[in-house]
C-alpha cells in the first residue's frame, strides 16, 4: 500500500539525505577539534609537568595555551550537544501537545534559536575584531584565535537547529523521541 506520507518521504528523500549529511559533518567537524583540543592539552600540561619536576623549571606558554584552547573544546562540545539534541530542554508543554502543535513548538523553539544565535554572532563582532589586537604576553599569539571559538559554536548550533527545523517542517519524525533524548 503506498500512502500519501510513504510519497511525501519518497520526495524528501534527497533532502533528508542532504540533512544528514550535513549534520554528521557539523558531528564530525565537532569531534575533531575536540580531540584535537584535548590531546593538545594534555600533552603540553603533561609536558610541563615532566619538566617542573625533572628539571624543576617548565615551559611559561604552556599556561597560556589553555585560554586559546579551552573555549573550543567548550564550543565543540555545546556542538556535539546540538547535534546529538542531548541538550538541556524543557519538554513539560512539548510534551503535553499533540503532535501537530509539538512540531509547531519545536519549529518556533528552533527559529528562535536561530535568532539567538545570529544576534549573538553580530554583536560579539566589536569583541572580536579588539580580540585581534590583544596578544598573551609570554607566547604573543592573538586572543582572537580562542575568541573564534565563539563563532564557530553558535554558527554551528543555528545550522543544526535550521536543519531541525527545516526537518520538522518537513514533515520528518526523526524528533519523536527528542523529548526521552533531552537532558532534561
Amino acid at each position: 500500500m503506498n500512502g500519501e506520507g510513504e510519497d511525501r518521504q519518497g520526495r524528501l528523500r534527497p533532502f533528508l539525505s542532504f540533512t544528514h549529511l550535513t549534520m554528521a559533518a557539523i558531528y564530525w567537524s565537532a569531534v575533531a577539534i575536540f580531540i584535537a583540543v584535548l590531546s593538545a592539552l594534555f600533552a603540553a600540561l603533561f609536558v610541563n609537568v615532566v619538566l617542573r619536576y625533572a628539571f624543576n623549571e617548565g615551559i611559561a606558554w604552556a599556561y597560556e595555551i589553555p585560554s586559546i584552547l579551552f573555549p573550543w573544546a567548550v564550543a565543540s562540545a555545546i556542538v556535539i550537544a546540538a547535534v546529538l539534541g542531548r541538550n538541556i530542554q524543557i519538554a513539560l508543554l512539548a510534551g503535553l501537545l499533540p503532535p501537530g502543535a509539538r512540531r509547531l513548538v519545536g519549529v518556533c523553539v528552533y527559529a528562535a534559536t536561530v535568532a539567538i544565535c545570529a544576534v549573538v554572532v553580530w554583536t560579539s563582532m566589536p569583541t572580536l575584531k579588539a580580540a585581534q589586537f590583544m596578544r598573551l604576553a609570554e607566547t604573543g599569539i592573538p586572543q582572537i584565535w580562542g575568541m573564534s571559538s565563539l563563532v564557530y559554536a553558535f554558527v554551528a548550533v543555528a545550522l543544526v537547529s535550521a536543519i531541525d527545523a527545516m526537518r520538522l517542517m518537513a514533515g520528518d519524525d526523526y524528533l519523536k523521541d527528542g523529548l526521552d533524548r533531552s537532558l532534561s
